[in-house]
């Protein structure tokens, strides 16, 4: 098969710019074979080399005595004592589930899988976060379907317990849904692995399932808008096998007791390509590989394909050489391949043969380590108006209209299609606030979260960054953990967008603020760009997955609220519905400023409820609809009514940040509002729990019509 030749058609086709084409001249000094170009195209492309956003990535705080593993590697690693680390990261499978939703969500979730268990961790729990269109839209259900079947399908099949994420609904997602996957396992801190190859002369390996053509080009695909011609992608989305991956995992885990293994990396974007280049470049090597020895379940493969296939359930290992017939057994007892397609070479090259030619020789430092890196052009997001007015709203009306709304109403259509207690240890569900899984064989228990509020992201960038941050830090807080650190998700549009840049830039600077006032930093995380379709950018959506820590189950709030239970408001009262769900739900109307971030407010309120848990029996922290629908959660999770004094619209339904509802009875209340008072934390009693209604100030209506309600809508609406 004769290469095509290399017109400016096909290098814009690799998403490369005239400017990068020209750079690649420079550096290897003649014009690339198609190899080559390939190669270039998927190392350079936004989704592999972060070159619009690096630059601010690196401001964030990714360190910190509890931090064993930073960014850089598959995966993040933070200590949780007793010779004992979690091992967790999240990234997006976006354009290719908007394509085939399905094996998009579901390869989203093996590659995520195998980010975690190539560092020597056994995967404990996993969560998503879905943002999909209007639900009027007409690909939305049949988005909504085959998104959480694919989720399902490959995370049941594998063997780990979904335990917690979100499911959002906006017009703005309309042309590109999002499906941000989050993976935690738990290793031990003297066994982790990491990635960087060493040692000259040793042998590459290939381990796992066999190489086809899905997935080709995958990488740069998911670095560009849609268009008229999305379906034309549809073979660039790659088909995953979970009970394949589960096989995989378990032979690499094996593999990793014999001592045979220098380095592994998961193929994930990109494929071979990625992980072998990833490989050399941090261990400052060079890397040859045969591709004529590659497992291969197609025919007449070329090496164009073979270097861009993002197939799955694959890895690529540097192997100590003596023990290669141990190490190939164990793969063949599990039924896996196992080959040595290539050698570690002092030279900083990365060299590819096939079929006796060869097809790329080309410099690899220049590949990832300096590959091109931008600074975009960025103007700050203008500074929100004000509401106008302070709209007033029947209560029980304003509460009705954000539980059957999808956003807000019961999501348990989706969480029941997720096996949530394979392995014995989940604590907590989805669909209660934090995800929570014992560490098996210990007393101790890691709570798991994701949280952003988009429309505030849009509205101020900066706050809403911080916001994203603080409650997934009160969520945590709410369970009785301590928030030890967290991962990044950046979902945004078209960087070459001042404006759209200026989100991203924003909501970099918010997030990194709040993360070293509360102590959480970023351990791992994705980047995922040019999320628009004909020129239509999603909302801002930097999704943030957060790790907490309980020393003791004895520690957790896991209660739930009971009849005669007093409601105590802690943090403050609501006043600000900008940007609010109330009057988006219930008004339409999306306008206003996002809600101030108090950090400062927000660490000391947290240190609080941990210091004071012994006395609560059920929390939760007050996010969307504010304290009415964080209040109605609860009397409903418990089945008991509940009665609100007040029946103040901004009260009830305002958003302001760093604040929990807590249920106790009435001595451990009086207790808790003396140590509030000594503490200088703000706390008031706003009612109680119990009958059979919820009532708002004078307004009311039963409990078990609300609750028919938050229950049935979702099902009614996606079923």
């Amino acid at each position: 098969m004769t290469d095509p030749a290399i017109t400016p058609d096909l290098i814009q086709a690799h998403g490369l710019s005239p400017d990068e084409y020209a750079r690649i001249l420079e550096i290897i000094g003649r014009e690339p074979s198609f190899t080559e170009l390939g190669i270039f195209s998927a190392m350079w492309n936004e989704h592999c080399s972060y070159k619009s956003s690096k630059k601010w990535l690196r401001t964030l705080p990714t360190e910190g005595p509890q931090v064993i593993c930073g960014p850089g590697e598959n995966a993040g690693i933070v200590d949780i004592g007793d010779g004992q680390a979690v091992v967790f990261k999240m990234e997006s499978h976006n354009h290719p589930s908007y394509i085939e939703p399905y094996q998009g969500a579901a390869t989203g979730v093996g590659g995520i899988l195998r980010d975690v268990f190539t560092m020597g961790a056994r995967p404990i729990a996993a969560m998503n976060a879905l943002s999909f269109g209007s639900p009027d839209h007409p690909k939305t259900r049949q988005l909504v379907h085959g998104v959480v079947e694919g989720v399902g399908g490959y995370g049941n099949c594998f063997g780990v317990p979904t335990v917690g994420g979100e499911v959002r609904f906006h017009p703005a997602y309309n042309g590109n849904c999002l499906v941000n996957a989050f993976a935690a396992g738990l290793a031990e801190t003297d066994k982790i692995f990491y990635s960087a190859a060493s040692g000259l002369g040793m042998p590459v390996v290939y381990l796992g399932a066999k190489t086809g053509r899905d997935g080709v080009g995958g990488a740069t695909m998911a670095s560009a808008e849609f268009d008229e011609t999305i379906e034309e992608k549809r073979p660039t989305v790659q088909v995953g096998d979970p009970f394949t991956e589960k096989r995989l995992m378990e032979a690499c885990l094996e593999l990793m007791t014999t001592g045979a293994v220098i380095s592994i990396q998961d193929m994930g974007a990109a494929g071979l390509t990625c992980s072998a280049v990833e490989m050399g470049d941090k261990g400052d090597l060079g890397i040859k590989l045969n591709l004529d020895a590659v497992p291969v379940r197609e025919d007449a493969m070329t090496a164009y394909e073979m270097m861009l296939s993002e197939s799955q359930e694959r890895m690529l290992m540097v192997l100590r050489p003596e023990k290669e017939a141990e190490a190939k057994a164990i793969f063949d007892k599990w039924d896996l391949d196992f080959a040595i397609v290539g050698e570690t070479i002092a030279e900083d090259r990365f060299i590819v043969e096939h079929g006796g030619a060869l097809k790329a020789d080309l410099p690899l430092k220049a590949l990832s380590g300096t590959a091109p890196e931008y600074d975009r052009p960025w103007v700050p997001t203008p500074q929100a108006e004000a509401l106008a007015d302070t709209p007033e709203i029947d209560p029980i009306e304003g509460l009705k209209a954000l539980i059957s709304s999808p956003n807000y109403t019961a999501k348990q259509w989706v969480y029941e299609q997720y096996d949530s207690q394979v392995m014995g240890d989940t604590l907590r569900i989805p669909g209660a606030g934090a995800g929570i899984v014992r560490v098996h064989g210990t007393d101790k228990a890691l709570a798991f979260t994701s949280d952003v509020t988009p429309r505030y992201v849009r509205a101020n960038p900066v706050e809403g960054g911080k916001q994203a941050v603080a409650e997934a830090y009160r969520n945590l807080i709410a369970v009785g953990t301590k928030p030890l650190a967290t991962t990044d998700n950046m979902n945004f549009g078209n960087p070459e967008k001042p404006e759209i840049m200026g989100q991203f830039v924003g909501a970099i600077q918010g997030i990194g603020a709040a993360c070293i006032a509360l102590d959480m930093p970023i351990v791992s995380g994705n980047v995922s760009l040019y999320n628009e379709t004909d020129g239509q950018p999603i909302l801002p959506t930097p999704t943030i997955g957060a790790v907490g820590l309980a020393a003791s189950q004895e520690d957790l709030i896991d209660g739930v609220a009971r009849d005669g239970h007093v409601a105590l408001l802690i943090g403050g009262a609501g006043s600000h519905l900008g940007q609010s769900a109330l009057l988006a739900e219930a008004l339409g109307r999306e306008e206003g400023d996002a809600p101030a971030v108090d950090l400062e407010a927000e660490r000391k309120t947290g240190d609080f409820i941990l210091a004071q848990r012994d006395l609560i029996r059920a929390c939760s922290d007050l996010a969307d609809g504010g304290l009415a629908l964080a209040a109605f959660e609860m009397a409903e999770a418990a089945g008991v009514g509940l009665c609100l004094d007040n029946g103040d619209t901004a009260f009830l339904f305002g958003e302001d940040q760093g604040r929990y509802l807590v249920a106790c009875n009435f001595d451990q209340a009086e207790a808790l509002m003396i140590e509030a008072a000594k503490s200088e934390i703000p706390i008031e009693s706003v009612g109680r729990f119990g009958g059979s209604d919820v009532s708002f100030g004078a307004a009311s209506a039963p409990l078990s019509a609300l609750s028919e309600s938050f229950r049935a809508s979702f099902g009614l609406t996606f079923a």
